[in-house]
C-alpha cells in the first residue's frame, strides 16, 4: 500500500478506554459501518447507532441527553439557531389552512417567520395577550393548531400565567375532542428560563424550545437552539421534519455548548443577582417611567413570576419617559462604555439595545417611550451601575 494510502487507510485505531470531565469533538459527515449487514440494520431514529452526520454523532447524542435533563424533557433535537428550533416546531405540526397563536410580545423573528413564510404557505397567525388567559380563549378558533407561550415576553419582560394559559388550551381541546381532527399544541418559548429558573413541563406544556445561544453556551460565542418534549409521538413528528430538512450543528458548537453547561446553574444565579441590583437601582432614576423586571412588585405579571420562578435571567428593560426623544436616548446608549451595544444576552459582556416599540403591544399597560433593554453579564456590579449613572448624567446635561 502506498503512503497515500495508507494515511487515509490507516490501520491504527485509538484504544477506547478515554474518558474527560468534557466529551470529545466528534466530527464527522461519513460514518463507517464494518460490513453491509450493519448498514441495512442500522436506524438513526432511535439513537441506538450511527448512520450519518446529520443524524448525529456522540457529541450531539451527549448534548442531547444532557440538554433534555436540564430541561425535564424525555426528547431532544438539536438546530443550528433558537430561530431554527421556533421555526422547526412551526414547520413539523402546521398545514396549510390552520393557525398558529403568538403572544403579541413575543420574540420579533419569530413573528416575522409567521408573517412571511408561515402565511405564504396559508397558514394563519393570530396575536394573544398573554397576560389575559380570557383573550387566548376567545381567540382559539377551530383551525387553531398550535399555540405559542413566551416566559418573560421578549424585550418588555410581562411574565405570563403559563398554567393558565395551558389549561385554556386544554379546555379548548376537550370541548371539541369530536370535531377537532388535531388536538392543540403548546409550544414554550423557555430561553428565559433556560432550565433553571422554571421546569417547562411542570408547567403542562407540550413542547419546550431554547436559544442555546444563550445560557447554555454562556460564552457569546456559538449559536444553537433545541426543541424538547416528553411525548414520544410528537418527537417522532419532529425528528421526520428534523430529518427532510437536514437540520443538523456542527461538532465544534456541540462541544462548546457541552462546555457552557457545566457552568450554567452558577453563572445564572449570579447574573440574577447583578441584574437585580440594576433594576432596582433604575427605579430611583428619574430619567425612566418604567422599570421591567419580573421581580419588580411593580412589572406586569410580577405575582405570577414569584408563585412559578425561583430566579430571574439577566434581562431588565427601562422606558425612557416620553419628554426624551429617541436621539437622545441614542445618545445615552453611545455614551455606555463597559455596555456594549449588541444583540443577544448571557454571555459575559453586559449589552444594551435600544427599541422604538408601538405603544401598544396587545398586553397590558401601554408603552409610551423609548425602551432599552439591558443584557447583564459578569462584570462587577459597582461599574455597571458607574456606566448607567455616567450615560444618565450626561444625557441629561446635553438635553
Amino acid at each position: 500500500m502506498t503512503p497515500d494510502t495508507q494515511l487515509i487507510n490507516h490501520p491504527y485505531k485509538a484504544p477506547d478506554e478515554f474518558e474527560a470531565s468534557t466529551p470529545g469533538a466528534f466530527k464527522a459527515s461519513t460514518v463507517l459501518f464494518p460490513n453491509v449487514a450493519a448498514m441495512r440494520s442500522r436506524q438513526w431514529a432511535d439513537r441506538s447507532a450511527y448512520t450519518y452526520g446529520t443524524h448525529g454523532t456522540p457529541t450531539t447524542f451527549t448534548l442531547e441527553a444532557r440538554l433534555a435533563t436540564l430541561e425535564g424533557a424525555k426528547h431532544c433535537v438539536l438546530t443550528p439557531s433558537g430561530l431554527l428550533a421556533i421555526g422547526l416546531v412551526d414547520m413539523a405540526f402546521l398545514d396549510a389552512g390552520d393557525e398558529v397563536l403568538i403572544p403579541a410580545n413575543a420574540y420579533g423573528p419569530g413573528k416575522a417567520f409567521a408573517h412571511g413564510d408561515l402565511a405564504r404557505w396559508g397558514i394563519q397567525t393570530t396575536f394573544f395577550d398573554p397576560l389575559n388567559p380570557n383573550d387566548l380563549a376567545e381567540k382559539i378558533s377551530a383551525k387553531t393548531r398550535l399555540v405559542w407561550l413566551e416566559a418573560a415576553g421578549s424585550i418588555t419582560l410581562e411574565f405570563p400565567d403559563v398554567p393558565a394559559c395551558v389549561a385554556v388550551v386544554r379546555a379548548a381541546n376537550d370541548a371539541g375532542r369530536e370535531g377537532r381532527a388535531r388536538p392543540i399544541i403548546t409550544a414554550l418559548d423557555n430561553t428565559w428560563g433556560a432550565g433553571v429558573a422554571f421546569q417547562a413541563f411542570e408547567m403542562g406544556v407540550d413542547l419546550s424550545m431554547q436559544a442555546l445561544t444563550k445560557y447554555p453556551s454562556g460564552g457569546g460565542d456559538v449559536l444553537m437552539g433545541a426543541v424538547f418534549t416528553r411525548d414520544a409521538a410528537l418527537h417522532n413528528t419532529l425528528q421526520m421534519c428534523h430529518m427532510r430538512l437536514g437540520i443538523c450543528v456542527g461538532a465544534n458548537d456541540a462541544e462548546l455548548v457541552l462546555r457552557g453547561l457545566q457552568t450554567i446553574h452558577v453563572r445564572y444565579h449570579h447574573q440574577d443577582a447583578t441584574t437585580r441590583s440594576l433594576a432596582e437601582w433604575a427605579v430611583t432614576r428619574q430619567e425612566f417611567a418604567a422599570v421591567r423586571h419580573p421581580a419588580l412588585p411593580d412589572s406586569p405579571g410580577h405575582a405570577t413570576w414569584l408563585r412559578d420562578c425561583s430566579a430571574a435571567a439577566c434581562l431588565f428593560s427601562v422606558v425612557f419617559k416620553p419628554c426624551y426623544s429617541s436621539a437622545q436616548v441614542d445618545a445615552f446608549c453611545d455614551r455606555l462604555t463597559v455596555f456594549g451595544l449588541g444583540y443577544s444576552w448571557a454571555g459575559p459582556m453586559s449589552l444594551a439595545v435600544p427599541y422604538s416599540l408601538d405603544a401598544d403591544r396587545g398586553c397590558g399597560e401601554a408603552l409610551v417611550g423609548v425602551v432599552v433593554r439591558f443584557a447583564v453579564g459578569l462584570a462587577h456590579v459597582d461599574d455597571l451601575r458607574a456606566d448607567l449613572a455616567q450615560a444618565l448624567d450626561g444625557m441629561v446635561a446635553d438635553a
